[in-house]
């Protein structure tokens, strides 16, 4: 529990430092380049990003096997899943770069729409990016060691240093008296060299099981079984992308693009709410995964307990206040706000809140293995709403129905079919999910809302109520999780972290 808590707190460091820098930087960028061709670089960023997704997926497979190999204790395991992974993750990221040159004749010749004169710098733009994603692919290898090490300090320390380079590459920018696409792109290539380098230096320095030696830790048996996690568990991260992307077309397709600007800010709103408990899930999940390694089902299904119920908190610690005070909030940070944009959002975080419920325990069905019947059901939960919102669309339905189904099927019917392969593969008892996740978090729900909506009533529609009931709510989630959230175990481990900290800081200081 320390260790998570104290990973999270990395992460969240990271997090915050890494936004702040974010922010500044696409400032500077945008002054520096200009609207044209800062647009010219996103639309190519853009291209290249949706080629991130299967490197992504195919990371998180590396790291389900390599933290499994952890938790199992079996080193020569660990090494020959190493070298596997560097070979799988070179090959993937050579046929993605060829993939990628062989789009770029249509891409410039009447797919991208780019600017009379630019065209050159586009295209070492776009080379620039193909070369970074190559880097980046093969990188994942040892971002996942660090994971299945639970080195969150060390991943921090790189997402930190990435975000500075950003910014010191924006600042060069504007002094530049080259080209500034150009510099830009080139410069933006170089950073995911430095970070892979110092990264690699790190593991091998650190960790044992970083032998480069194929031909002597390769295993056949092995490579097919990481294959066939990887296409199942692609098979329905491909799926909920397509339903969620999905949605926004038929959207398009029946009501035009202005509900578009509407389904992309509750996208956008959800992110930022949900990357707390994103955060807290990566310090979770190798947790979860070492003790299925380690046969330890008790102990994962207490994890992924918590889990649930302390990640769903945390998204809620942000959720209620925004639900209760979208339309002030969405006026102070819109200015104009697009129709249904405040119900859409109300009905995307319901969503996010009860897809968090589920998201630990996903982990630790992946964790065991055994997901191709878990993932072919999940995928047609997962596409299901699309067809359904079509034929609604059809008839005349409403255009908050998207959500409506989305919540019906994508969520809760999915975290019934995670909850089913969870009980079958994992040992999870429902009904204690029941009891220790459900219950707790729709009470600590409604408490949050009585609290919440209390400053409503007697203050107007100001940015000073919408602080206050922020913190009203805090204080009813405050009050739920001690009088009815929280297991006995809970509230002793509570205490004693308020005994030493008062130990450490009061009695010390007296």
């Amino acid at each position: 529990t320390n260790r998570v808590i104290k990973n999270t707190g990395y992460l969240y460091m990271k997090m915050g430092i890494t936004m702040f820098l974010s922010l500044f930087t696409t400032r500077l960028v945008l002054k520096s380049l200009g609207p044209a061709d800062y647009g010219i670089f996103n639309v190519i960023a853009g291209t290249i990003a949706m080629l991130g997704f299967l490197n992504s997926t195919l990371a998180y497979a590396t790291q389900r096997f390599m933290t499994y190999a952890e938790g199992e204790g079996n080193y020569q395991k660990q090494c020959k899943i190493f070298n596997i992974s560097l070979i799988l993750h070179a090959l993937i990221a050579l046929v993605t770069a060829l993939f990628q040159l062989g789009l770029m004749y249509p891409l410039f010749n009447g797919i991208l729409n780019i600017s009379a004169g630019r065209e050159f710098a586009a295209r070492i733009v776009y080379l620039s990016m193909i070369f970074s994603t190559v880097i980046t692919i093969i990188n994942a290898t040892y971002d996942a060691i660090m994971n299945a090490h639970e080195n969150m300090r060390f991943y921090s320390f790189i997402g930190v240093l990435d975000a500075l380079m950003r910014l010191f590459i924006a600042i060069a920018c504007i002094y530049t008296t080259s080209d500034k696409l150009i510099f830009y792109g080139i410069l933006m290539s170089v950073v995911p060299i430095i970070t892979f380098v110092i990264t690699q230096i790190y593991c091998h320095k650190n960790y044992s099981e970083c032998i480069i030696a194929p031909r002597k830790y390769w295993d056949f048996n092995l490579v097919k079984e990481i294959a066939t996690f990887f296409v199942f568990y692609f098979l329905t991260a491909i799926s909920s992308l397509f339903s969620v992307q999905g949605g926004g077309l038929i959207l398009n397709h029946f009501y035009g693009s202005k509900l578009n600007a509407a389904q992309g800010i509750a996208v956008q709103l959800n992110g930022y709410l949900s990357a707390f408990a994103t955060n807290m899930l990566k310090a979770i999940n190798p947790v979860i995964v070492k003790n299925a390694g380690a046969q330890e089902m008790s102990s994962m299904n207490i994890i992924t307990i918590l889990g649930a119920k302390y990640s769903t908190f945390l998204i809620m610690l942000f959720a209620v206040p925004c639900i209760i005070e979208m339309k002030m909030l969405l006026n102070l940070w819109l200015g104009t706000v697009p129709q249904w944009t405040v119900l859409f959002c109300v009905l995307q975080i319901i969503q996010a809140i009860i897809l968090q419920m589920g998201a630990p325990i996903s982990t630790s069905v992946y964790a065991q293995g055994n997901i191709k019947y878990y993932s072919i059901w999940k995928s047609i939960i997962n596409l299901l709403p699309l067809f359904l919102t079509y034929m609604m669309f059809k008839y005349g339905a409403a255009p908050y129905w998207l959500y409506i189904l989305m919540i019906a099927f994508y969520a809760i019917a999915g975290n019934g079919v995670i909850l089913y392969y969870a009980k079958k593969y994992c040992e999870l008892s429902v009904g204690y999910y029941f009891r220790s996740v459900c219950i707790p978090v729709f009470l600590t729900l409604i408490t949050m809302f009585i609290f919440g909506v209390l400053p409503s009533l007697i203050i107007k529609e100001t940015f000073l109520r919408v602080c206050m009931t922020a913190f009203f709510s805090i204080i009813g989630l405050l009050i739920a999780c001690i009088t009815y959230a929280m297991e006995p175990f809970e509230k002793e481990y509570l205490k004693s972290i308020a005994v030493k900290t008062y130990n450490r800081f009061v009695k010390h200081k007296n």
